[in-house]
């Protein structure tokens, strides 16, 4: 009995009450958590025994980053020499900033800098917001059947490849014998130029981005908009909110976090931009518009094989996107948010 009223104590001192048997087990783990000496006594052999199975899938992505994203690191010595293959890595002549003296000196790097932050700025309105949109939406289907159908065919394209996409693109959008164009035709329209006409090409190159990256994005928002509690769309209700009332002043301002946190990692890429996307919709009659950054990485430090000039702009990118996420992060935090660190 001492024992139970002594664990009732310490419940109670906590502000919960449990009685009997159930009371002093509670009593002695709570006891046990705020204890750090129980902790310590605990080192990491004992966490890997427990949870092995979870280290070892964190393992996975964790090399991945580790391979993949650390490791060519070591390479950004390159951006400072003068790389030569015959001389090797360590043998080849230091020269300092002068790589980057000699990119910023050319005409097409500030033509590449303007069009990554022109396509990706009108990438950052269109192919951010429309998943916003678009979860909102299918917040509002009723039909558990038809939203997963409607989810299920919107998810695909971020499966296919931009090559392929690429080639879909030219099948129908192709000034010669594109299927759109021969519709437009045949209802007595003129042929349109889509991938053939630079400001053509630009609005095709973002409505094809839009429905590319639309479905997957709203897997987050989806997710986050499921864990507002129902209570408040019920008190939206009394108020005789209607349903878009309840989705701008409920799942709207409930959602906000996860959209500002994606909105500062969206800035981190603004200076990046998807070469994979660019290559696969180029040619020849459309040149005003191609040139980016990650276009120039690839034609300075693949094609013409001067490693230094593509390492220094692969870098240069990378600074003004870590700026731009660190501003981004520091302006959110102002205003009242969290931000992502």
């Amino acid at each position: 009995m001492r024992r139970h009223r002594k664990a009732e104590e310490v419940i109670l001192r906590g502000g919960e009450s449990v009685k009997g048997e159930s009371a002093s087990v509670s009593a002695s783990q709570n006891v046990i958590a705020l204890n750090p000496k129980s902790r310590k006594n605990k080192g990491m052999a004992y966490y890997l025994r427990r949870d092995w199975q979870l280290y070892l899938l964190v393992s996975v992505p964790l090399l991945f980053v580790l391979l993949f994203k650390y490791g060519p690191m070591g390479g950004l010595v390159l951006a400072f020499k003068d790389y030569k293959i015959a001389r090797g890595f360590w043998g080849s002549e230091w020269v300092g900033f002068e790589v980057f003296q000699q990119i910023f000196d050319r005409p097409d790097f500030m033509r590449a800098v303007r069009n990554t932050l022109l396509l990706n700025s009108l990438d950052l309105v269109f192919s951010f917001t429309m998943p916003i949109v678009l979860a909102l939406l299918l917040n509002e289907v009723r039909s558990a059947k038809f939203k997963k159908v409607n989810q299920t065919l919107l998810y695909l394209p971020h499966f296919l490849s931009w090559v392929i996409i690429g080639a879909i693109m030219y099948q129908l959008l192709s000034e010669g014998n594109g299927v759109v164009n021969n519709v437009i035709e045949s209802f007595g329209g003129n042929r349109i130029p889509f991938l053939q006409d630079d400001s053509n090409w630009l609005i095709s190159y973002l409505a094809i981005g839009v429905w590319q990256s639309m479905g997957w994005g709203t897997i987050l928002y989806l997710a986050s908009i499921s864990s507002i509690n129902p209570e408040m769309y019920e008190a939206a209700t009394v108020d005789g909110a209607g349903r878009w009332r309840k989705a701008w002043n409920v799942t709207l301002p409930s959602i906000r976090v996860t959209i500002v946190t994606l909105l500062i990692l969206s800035l981190g890429r603004i200076m990046e931009g998807s070469f994979e996307r660019v290559y696969a919709l180029q040619n020849k009659a459309t040149t005003e518009f191609t040139t980016t950054i990650p276009v120039l990485v690839y034609r300075w430090g693949i094609e013409s094989g001067d490693f230094s000039r593509g390492a220094a702009l692969g870098l240069f990118q990378s600074v003004i996107g870590l700026v731009l996420v660190l501003a981004a992060n520091r302006i959110a935090k102002k205003l009242g948010d969290d931000g992502v660190f």
